[in-house]
């Protein structure tokens, strides 16, 4: 009996066949595409280049394979989006009513409050920053429940020490909020500039008090 499934443990592993020189041409990058939207279909999370660079020949350019799928999934209620140097399926925005009528269950993001995601979106522009720098720009202290809630929803994470005094953590934003948000890179977040020229972002803009929230007992934080 030990001797059978030592003999199993020997046996080779089967060789994934990436090249797929035995198919024609055509075929071959159907396969390959197959492979690639499979893979990604079936993740949760977006589905790095160098992963699916594994599935194909050495050959293959898998930014053409993915221009083939897009072009293929035109007219269905989904499509592949560049999200957090990845690729992952999302509904299109059209059809966001329809589900949201439907009432089916579906993966969804940490639930944030607007004070918490002002402290996002302030971390996301100007990271890395201390929590007493945030705190400098709302005008009054930013919580260390607030950092522990959007570390908890997966959107923070500690960044480099501060050169600051007693060299403080500073804060900044993970895959997984450009993940949540649909963004590629921190590049695809609105033009700062633009936003400070039309007054909706700025060190100064979010200290007016206006964001500020009741706590449990209705007094402010």
């Amino acid at each position: 009996m030990a001797g059978r499934a030592k003999a199993r443990s020997e046996e080779p592993e089967a060789v994934f066949d990436t090249e797929l020189s035995h198919l024609p041409p055509e075929l071959r990058w159907r396969e390959w595409m197959a492979r690639v939207e499979a893979v990604i279909f079936a993740s949760a999370t977006p589905v790095a280049r160098d992963t699916l660079a594994r599935l194909v020949g050495r050959g293959c350019n898998v930014d053409l394979i993915i221009d083939d799928i897009r072009a293929e999934l035109r007219g269905r209620p989904y499509e592949l989006v560049a999200v957090a140097g990845g690729w992952q399926h999302r509904t299109k925005p059209a059809y966001a009513e329809a589900i949201r009528m439907a009432g089916a269950p579906t993966s969804t993001t940490a639930s944030l409050s607007q004070h918490e995601a002002m402290v996002l979106m302030a971390i996301g522009y100007f990271q890395p920053m201390t929590r007493a720098e945030l705190s400098g720009i709302f005008g009054r202290e930013v919580s260390r429940d607030t950092i522990a809630a959007l570390r908890d929803a997966g959107f923070v994470a500690s960044g480099p020490r501060s050169p600051m005094p007693g060299a403080p953590y500073t804060y900044v934003t993970t895959p997984a909020f450009l993940s949540a948000f649909g963004l590629d890179t921190l590049r695809d977040l609105p033009d700062a500039e633009m936003l400070e020229d039309a007054g909706l972002l700025s060190r100064r803009g979010f200290s007016d008090g206006s964001l500020d929230e009741p706590d449990k007992d209705g007094e402010q934080e």
